[in-house]
């Protein structure tokens, strides 16, 4: 087994593994197929499939797909695609809650006999009067001592589809005055008339999922069932189940165990809120870079590596916090910083014309692909009379001492190229600059000016007429609010220069830039090119360093 930081869980895990408890180890990740992934589930991902490849066991990938009026294929295509991309395999054939439907039935069946469970014809208003609240306790159903025979022949017909949408559901015979509102009778089984993405019309009644879990669970052998806190409580419905089911071993049943979820600054983990997010056109999609999908930050260029860095470095407690977003971009920066490739790419173009270089002359340059890794190699970049500099890096008159960038009369070194000097600048009508000229010091290519003098500031550039115009989408936090989740409202909170898109140009060797591979753009951040778009587009990753709270 791997050396990783230890947590209440591989605590547990390795007491019950001395203690013979469990000889092996089977975890689970079982989400709901009505949306798409989101960094939330990759941490819980990376507990499941990690914890369990650690210890030699393995995961199930098991869909939780009991409401089929939500659910869709293409939402589980998106999650088995999210669960391989992050670099995790889980155990043969990807599982569905649906395919052991018979088995809840019967164990609902079971429930019945026992005079454990019974159908209820109480509607929705009625239900929560009799629930109570935290301070009353709830009451009894009026159908709550019916027989066990009569509520076998009631759930035979809710099976049948003889009830109505809402009619009558099954529910759980266990205490209407317990603290614990999960535990006042909960509702087992209700009637649905969708057509189900696995089982189509084959039933109309589905089981709830604190009915559906545990049973799937015990049925798969899972040793170790991880969940967030949300389910805290829920584990005595969890526990209840299991403990009157005579159909599964009481000895070496599954066991429930809570961790805190994950929630990012700027961001929102209700998949319920990305969802409007979507259907009101907020974002593009779920896949939006915006996005905290797992899909959403693919497209933006985050790596698996970084998203398995960053959930490590979270860690697992059961605690619940607000995660500095600041945290993610880290990991994705210590990442690049190590495995991109470098290129050059003026976002903010203005021309810079070099006066005293030959006007047919075109220079092949060499520049390393990394500084810091020669196995990376070089690359060629172009050199000519004409360039490409940023707007960013030149004022007219420099506006202090400590000012490192171009100005009238100040020199900076090209990357990987010469030294030069601003002589004078061309306006347009509007006053605004259109043409910078300048010299070069023709013997700097490659080292530092023979009289001894010193040129402190460094510019990238791309050679004009060899650039290639690229679209560039610069992303920012969606939300201007660190805490979005508290607003019901996230349209209030939306940040409205969340996508900035500007047109420049970059390095002739991105032309057929591949499909979300990583560049650092010098000076400008790290960028990758977008995954849907036929044009040259690249998604701005992150920047170079966090500058959001400077």
């Amino acid at each position: 087994m791997s050396e990783k930081p230890t947590n209440f869980i591989r605590n547990i895990i390795d007491e019950d593994l001395s203690s013979g408890r469990h000889d092996s180890i089977i975890t689970r990740f079982p989400p709901e197929p009505n949306g798409y992934l989101h960094i939330g589930h990759a941490k819980s991902i990376c507990l499941n499939f990690g914890t369990a490849s650690d210890y030699d066991g393995y995961c199930n990938l098991r869909f939780d797909d009991t409401n089929p009026s939500e659910e869709d294929i293409e939402f589980v295509n998106a999650i088995k695609n999210d669960v391989e991309w992050l670099g995790f395999s889980w155990n043969k054939e990807a599982k569905f809650t649906s395919n052991y439907f018979d088995v809840f039935y019967e164990c609902a069946l079971e429930l019945i006999r026992k005079e454990l469970a019974y159908v209820c014809f109480l509607n929705a208003e009625q239900m929560r009067e009799f629930r109570g609240t935290l301070r009353v306790p709830g009451k009894n159903s009026p159908f709550r001592n019916s027989t066990a025979d009569e509520n076998l022949k009631l759930f035979e017909k809710m099976k049948s589809g003889e009830f109505k949408e809402g009619e009558c559901v099954l529910r759980a015979k266990i205490d209407m005055s317990s603290s614990f509102m999960c535990m006042r009778d909960p509702t087992l089984y209700r009637i649905r008339f969708e057509s189900h993405h696995q089982t189509r019309d084959e039933w109309c009644i589905y089981p709830m999922y604190d009915f559906a879990h545990c049973i799937g669970d015990a049925i798969e052998g899972v040793t170790h069932s991880i969940c967030t806190l949300e389910f805290q409580d829920n584990r005595r419905i969890y526990d209840w189940t299991l403990e009157n089911l005579d159909s599964f071993n009481k000895s070496n049943r599954p066991h429930q165990y809570e961790f805190s979820r994950l929630n990012l600054e700027y961001a929102t983990t209700s998949k319920r809120k990305l969802k409007l997010l979507v259907e009101n056109n907020y974002v593009s999609g779920w896949d939006d870079p915006r996005m905290p999908t797992i899909s959403g930050l693919r497209k933006r260029g985050y790596t698996p590596a970084s998203i398995r860095d960053f959930s490590e470095r979270v860690g697992v407690s059961k605690v619940n916090s607000l995660t500095d977003i600041s945290m993610l971009e880290s990991s994705i920066r210590d990442d690049l910083n190590t495995n991109a490739p470098r290129s050059m790419a003026v976002i903010n173009a203005i021309k810079l014309v070099i006066e005293n270089y030959p006007e047919d002359k075109i220079e092949l340059l060499k520049a390393p692909n990394h500084p810091q890794n020669k196995e990376m190699g070089n690359r060629e970049i172009y050199f000519s009379r004409e360039i490409y500099i940023d707007k960013a890096d030149f004022k007219e008159i420099a506006p202090n001492n400590k000012f490192k960038r171009l100005a009238i009369g100040k020199e900076v070194r090209l990357r990987n190229a010469y030294i030069i000097k601003a002589t004078r600048i061309e306006k347009d009508m509007e006053d605004n600059i259109k043409t910078i000229f300048c010299k070069y010091d023709s013997d700097t290519l490659g080292k530092n000016p023979a009289d001894g003098r010193k040129v402190k500031g460094v510019i990238h550039f791309v050679e004009s007429s060899n650039a290639i115009p690229a679209t560039f989408k610069i992303y920012d936090r969606l939300f201007n609010n660190a805490n979005p989740s508290k607003f019901e409202d996230m349209s209030t909170i939306i940040n409205p220069n969340s996508l900035i898109i500007k047109h420049g140009f970059v390095e002739p060797n991105l032309k057929d830039a591949e499909i979300q591979k990583a560049y650092q753009f010098e000076r400008e951040g790290y960028f990758c090119r977008d995954s849907e778009d036929k044009n040259l587009v690249f998604n701005k990753t992150v920047g170079l360093r966090d500058t959001w709270n400077q």
